[in-house]
């Protein structure tokens, strides 16, 4: 069992899981989790397993991916600090949808279903919590198929881009860096494309003065082009005339 400190406290304050709850509670909340290591390339659960814990990333980025029925990887997200993982554990009976993988070495509260499915009893705004979340990835991964059904390619690579900006990105003098390790092939898996047109849309997007891309990084340097291709806006992705 975690043992509560000031700190952490403060930090379960600002996730969503835990809104509205008072600090009472939130003891009790952290006092029924555990913390575990994962070393970076460790998966914390594959998909199909039980789903019997429930997780908090303190520390650290979380893959979510799935296989296909035809064998190929989709990346469908990644969990930064303080989201929450593996939600549907409050169901019974449930199986984990997809995979979650250690990107860097990561920290983690874990709670399992019986500790989680008794908080939510005792406090029922946790749970009402945790339906919010679940009702927000539903939402999330219908815009995923929509978008791979109905977009052109570079509207995907663009979105997921902006997503992952959103998600991790960090201002520097070049422009907002996504800040995790991504390979032109996690942004193929992300958009249903392929590593070949994933390169090709980056290459195109260096000329143009949008993106910079290097082994295992992007830096978005025009966000406004980078949107206006997302959105399909007029003139989307011209930088100077270009």
């Amino acid at each position: 069992m975690t043992q509560a400190n000031p700190e952490e406290i403060q930090f379960l304050e600002s996730v969503p899981l835990f809104d509205e709850l008072s600090e009472t509670q939130l003891e009790q909340v952290l006092g029924a989790s555990h913390r575990r290591n994962f070393s970076a390339q460790a998966f914390v659960y594959l998909q199909g397993d039980p789903a019997e814990g429930f997780y908090l990333l303190l520390e650290g980025r979380i893959k979510l991916s799935q296989v296909t029925t035809e064998g190929q990887q989709v990346i469908l997200r990644y969990a930064a600090p303080g989201e929450a993982f593996g939600v549907i554990a409050v169901l019974s009976r449930a199986r984990y949808p997809v995979s979650a993988e250690a990107v860097e070495d990561s920290q983690l509260l874990v709670w399992d279903q019986q500790s989680m499915r008794a908080l939510m009893k005792r406090i029922p705004q946790a749970g009402l919590n945790a339906l919010a979340i679940l009702a927000a990835r539903v939402r999330e991964f219908q815009d995923r198929v929509r978008e791979l059904s109905t977009e052109r390619v570079e509207r995907r690579i663009a979105r997921a881009l902006i997503r992952l900006a959103r998600q991790t990105g960090r201002k520097t003098e070049a422009g907002i860096l996504i800040d995790l390790p991504l390979t032109r092939q996690d942004l193929a898996e992300m958009t249903g494309t392929s590593l070949y047109t994933v390169s090709r849309t980056l290459s195109n997007w260096e000329s143009q003065g949008l993106v910079q891309s290097k082994r295992e990084q992007v830096t978005i340097t025009y966000p406004h082009g980078l949107v206006s291709i997302a959105e399909d806006l007029p003139g989307g992705g011209a930088v100077n005339g270009f």
